[in-house]
């Protein structure tokens, strides 16, 4: 017999097996004898009252045992396809990788073409931007196999329960190096650490049944025959060497700082809209000051996580939030091209550093984008541009971001001194309201003057705003038919992920990667 109920438990008697037994016999008024397993199917951390809990929901397995202690929702078939269909994927992302295992599924070849390099080699180009502050416009934090995600923490939680199956998300991961506890944690979370292992054998599974990846390999140019895609143009990057790459049906999954596909679509007459997103700074506190303020203790319960937060209001006509909170996480150096930088975040599987950071960011759309008008539908990202290169310069031109102490950005002043900060290639004294566009300055001032009030000790001399957070979602939207999922002017063209303005994280890009995968396979075999 099979009983699933919810147990709650203090942190030390959560990790417990006997524990967890103990309260589930107490619970259902039975002899703990007959209890075998109690297996966690979901876990949460309670903080609402003074005394932090964790929460369980539990199935207890009463005088049986249970067939695998980790059990899969779903089935995943791998064959070869060498020899099938073949379809293009432009990104080797998270949305680039799940729709390439979904076309194996399928019956379909994917064929990868990503500009940046495998996890290995991608790794000794992120040291160049840390330690020498030279940026390779191909291979960095955006740019690489498994996308912006790989290096920038591996968060999976998401709000995209309608867009597909999760589930299946999160078991393909596990099935492919991830821990478990991934499918029961209410935030799973991976950790930048780990996601390399992870992102190299999906690679190996594509490799191993028949698909192909050409790192190192931009694309130039779209090939088409009146309404219909035919393939792609493409640039061998070590070897200077162009190609082309045949194919009736292409998913475009390129990332969404992929401004040069951006400007190749514009320059073409392919349809492409300017899409609202949102701007501000990335915040930094120590971790146990976090830790403090959310489990109302002055030292963290080591059966406890590094504490996180989730903070939102509205100030005005804009939204002011937290996005990507990282944990005992570090600030990353995210430019993409020289002449910019750009801040995020993310955290090792342990969450186990000194800090806290996380962006605090401000809604801008449509009326923002005014003064760029004149670049069309390109207008958010020169917008986005104009604001990192701004960064640039107040940092002193070299990598180094402008930043502001929490308390003299609420006192407009310049700060002094500055505390110590996770962001390697070291932040520089600025007054942050001749940084960031003036729209913005006072929604994010309001904005964290609120969230002070609703965390005490927020508001510290220790927090620190580091500039520019920017890269929070694509500035342009690339339309698709809703049904067909294809560009409504290029039948066989598929836009697609965060790029294409249809995601907001890993998940919800490995989502659409799998419906693009499915309604590219269906045109592929009709």
């Amino acid at each position: 017999m099979i009983k699933r109920i919810e147990l709650l438990m203090s942190p030390q008697e959560a990790v417990r097996a006997e524990a967890r037994k103990s309260m589930a016999a107490r619970a259902l008024g039975t002899n703990i004898s007959r209890i075998n397993s109690v297996l966690i199917r979901r876990r949460s951390i309670d903080a609402r009252q003074k005394q932090v809990a964790v929460r369980l929901l539990a199935d207890v397995y009463i005088d049986e045992q249970p067939a695998d202690e980790i059990i899969f929702e779903n089935k995943f078939s791998y064959e070869d396809v060498s020899g099938k269909p073949a379809a293009i994927i432009v990104g080797c992302g998270p949305a680039g990788m799940f729709a390439a295992l979904r076309l194996i599924e399928l019956g379909i070849k994917p064929v990868i073409i990503e500009r940046g390099k495998d996890v290995r080699n991608r790794r000794r180009d992120l040291a160049v931007i840390s330690r020498q502050g030279i940026v390779n416009p191909d291979s960095n934090y955006c740019f690489g196999e498994g996308g912006a995600g790989t290096y920038s923490d591996g968060k999976l939680y998401t709000r995209s329960g309608k867009r597909g199956n999760i589930s299946r998300i999160l078991e393909s991961f596990v099935l492919h190096g991830a821990s478990p506890d991934i499918l029961i944690d209410a935030h799973p979370h991976i950790g930048t650490n780990k996601l390399p292992q992870v992102v190299t054998a999906m690679r190996e599974k594509i490799l191993k049944h028949g698909g192909e990846i050409h790192f190192n390999t931009r694309v130039t140019g779209l090939i088409s025959s009146g309404e219909k895609i035919k393939g792609v143009k493409c640039v061998d990057i070590a070897k200077e060497k162009e190609t082309e790459i045949f194919s009736d049906a292409v998913i475009l999954a390129t990332g969404h700082s992929a401004r040069d596909i951006f400007s190749l679509l514009n320059d073409s007459k392919i349809l492409i809209e300017a899409k609202p997103f949102a701007m501000g700074v990335r915040i930094e506190h120590p971790q146990p000051l976090i830790d403090e303020i959310q489990y109302h203790a002055v030292k963290r319960n080591p059966f406890l996580p590094p504490a996180s937060y989730n903070l939102s209001c509205n100030i005005g006509s804009r939204g002011v939030y937290s996005f990507c909170m990282c944990p005992g996480g570090i600030i990353a150096p995210a430019a993409t091209a020289a002449g910019e930088v750009v801040v995020n975040g993310w955290s090792p599987s342990r969450r186990n550093n000194p800090y806290a950071n996380s962006g605090i960011v401000v809604s801008v759309d449509e009326k923002d984008f005014k003064k760029f008008a004149k670049h069309g539908a390109l207008s958010a990202m020169h917008y986005q541009a104009s604001a990192e290169q701004q960064s640039f310069a107040a940092g002193g031109k070299d990598l180094s971001a402008p930043a502001q102490r929490l308390s003299d950005f609420i006192s407009k002043k310049k700060s002094a001194s500055l505390p110590s900060c996770s962001y390697i290639p070291g932040i520089t004294s600025a007054l942050l309201d001749d940084v960031l566009p003036s729209e913005i300055i006072s929604p994010l001032r309001e904005g964290l003057k609120y969230f002070s009030g609703k965390m005490k000790k927020f508001l510290t001399e220790e927090a620190v705003l580091v500039a520019v957070e920017s890269r929070t979602s694509s500035p342009v939207r690339i339309p698709r038919d809703k049904e067909t999922l294809q560009h409504p002017q290029l039948s066989g063209l598929f836009p697609c992920g965060e790029g294409a303005g249809y995601a907001g994280g890993i998940v919800s890009a490995a989502l659409d990667g799998e419906r693009c995968a499915e309604k590219c396979a269906a045109l592929l075999l009709k």
